[in-house]
């Protein structure tokens, strides 16, 4: 075992006792951001060339600060993108939100299918859909400024049409005419704060975490923005809490012109998003 290793092994259990919830994938991803190599090379960094700056790293992550702050990157799905102070991190639970949507687009018979991601924040999931839908035409709304710096970065050079405003009444030259909206919003009840892990609660933006007492409250505005653009037969899909399942479809009702309202599973198979179809006239 090299001297980086060791160091890894340590900083793990330093990661570990500290609470962090993935210790060694974090440990791993420090050491590979710090010397410039994957992860898989770093047995092949020479114990002369070990950078002690690799602790000042691990204490950081050590005090809950999260992983993506301190590398100043996170990856989602084939992207990687730019995050830090200001904007939420995309989570890998959503990942199976965007595969889902992107699947029922391509079950779509459109040519150029019309996206749009509501509450985009880094610009993952456009930016996710606008990869994998290669013909999309991606729209991304995101209200907060200081996101707004980094979904900027992130989208540079995409096709990815971005706003600023609020999702409530975003893109009315888009009424009735898109195909897909797609959401992750802020979802966890004010109630809930103390109980929300360090990473999220001392760092992400409390815009994109709390919305109401229930944490239904921009969920709910969703819905009638998603009515207002999807043309008849559209579907939306919007994540929110695994303790939220047995609520969300049901804000997708028939007499809100919705058909097929239905929950479905994250990888660890908890409640994870809702979706719906509008209905035909």
């Amino acid at each position: 075992m090299n001297l980086l290793l060791a160091e890894v092994a340590q900083a793990t259990q330093r990661l570990a006792d500290a609470g962090v919830p993935s210790p060694r994938n974090d440990a791993e991803e420090l050491a590979a951001f710090v010397h410039g190599v994957k992860r898989g090379e770093l047995h092949s960094v020479k114990d002369a060339d070990f950078d002690a700056r690799y602790w000042e790293t691990i204490a950081r992550r050590e005090a809950r600060e999260p992983l993506q702050h301190i590398t100043g990157r996170a990856f989602f799905r084939y992207l990687e993108l730019q995050v830090g102070p200001g904007v939420f991190v995309p989570r890998p639970e959503t990942e199976s939100v965007v595969g889902w949507a992107i699947d029922a687009v391509r079950a779509m018979d459109v040519v150029e299918p019309l996206i749009v991601d509501l509450c985009t924040g880094s610009g993952a999931i456009a930016l996710a859909m606008a990869q994998e839908v290669p013909r999309s035409r991606v729209h991304a709304v995101e209200l907060s400024a200081d996101a707004l710096r980094w979904t900027r970065k992130n989208v540079e050079g995409s096709r990815v049409d971005l706003r600023q405003g609020d999702a409530r009444d975003a893109f009315p030259d888009l009424d009735g005419q898109v195909d897909l909206v797609i959401s992750n919003p802020p979802y966890i009840p004010l109630t809930e704060w103390e109980y929300v892990a360090p990473e999220a609660r001392d760092y992400d933006p409390e815009l994109a975490l709390f919305s109401g007492e229930d944490g239904l409250d921009l969920i709910r505005g969703i819905e009638r923005t998603a009515h207002r653009l999807l043309r008849p037969g559209g579907v939306v899909v919007v994540e929110h809490a695994d303790t939220q399942g047995g609520q969300v479809p049901w804000i997708f009702t028939e007499e809100r012109g919705w058909a097929d309202a239905a929950d479905h599973p994250d990888l660890n198979n908890r409640p994870r998003f809702a979706t719906a179809r509008k209905a035909l006239p």
